[in-house]
């Protein structure tokens, strides 16, 4: 059994959730968003996100990662904190020797639904029927992100290999 944490990166509010697979079979163990304040400065936001996701990381034992990647966007500075936040559990889950993956927006739906233009709902429906949660929950896209990767690693790891 291998758990992913998922991450849907966001300043205010990342959300996030633990999926355990062995392969074929999904289960998502637990869930939850963590939010910081706007008024609170930058690198101590930062420094929260961090702290909150390395405790769930190290609760339930996760060694993978995957998370959503920031989509082009009308307002820069939304788009540049996301980035900020992705690189900040970036680096503090390489020092945890985590494996790390984003997926664009794009790369999810494709993998959760089939078609890259998948809507939300569409989203919410392929992952209560993947793990099969019966509530809706605020993380579903950090839970799509995670089954995302469970369903690339293969492919990544094998790309990688031919490649060195």
């Amino acid at each position: 059994m291998r758990r992913i944490l998922g991450i849907d990166p966001g300043l205010a509010n990342t959300g996030w959730s633990v999926l355990e697979t062995d392969g074929n079979k999904y289960k998502v163990v637990d869930y939850g968003v963590v939010r910081t304040n706007a008024e609170d400065e930058l690198n101590d936001r930062l420094k929260a996100i961090v702290s909150a996701l390395e405790e769930v990381v190290d609760k339930y034992n996760c060694k993978y990662c995957g998370a959503e990647e920031i989509f082009f966007t009308k307002n820069i500075s939304s788009a540049i904190s996301v980035a900020k936040v992705i690189g900040a559990f970036s680096y503090a889950f390489s020092l945890k020797n985590i494996d790390v993956c984003t997926f664009t927006p794009t790369e999810i739906k494709k993998a959760i639904v089939g078609v890259g233009g998948a809507d939300k709902e569409q989203i919410r429906r392929m992952v209560a029927l993947t793990t099969g949660m019966k509530e809706k929950i605020k993380s579903d896209d950090s839970v799509a992100a995670a089954i995302t990767y469970a369903t690339t690693a293969p492919i990544r790891s094998y790309t990688r290999d031919q490649f060195r």
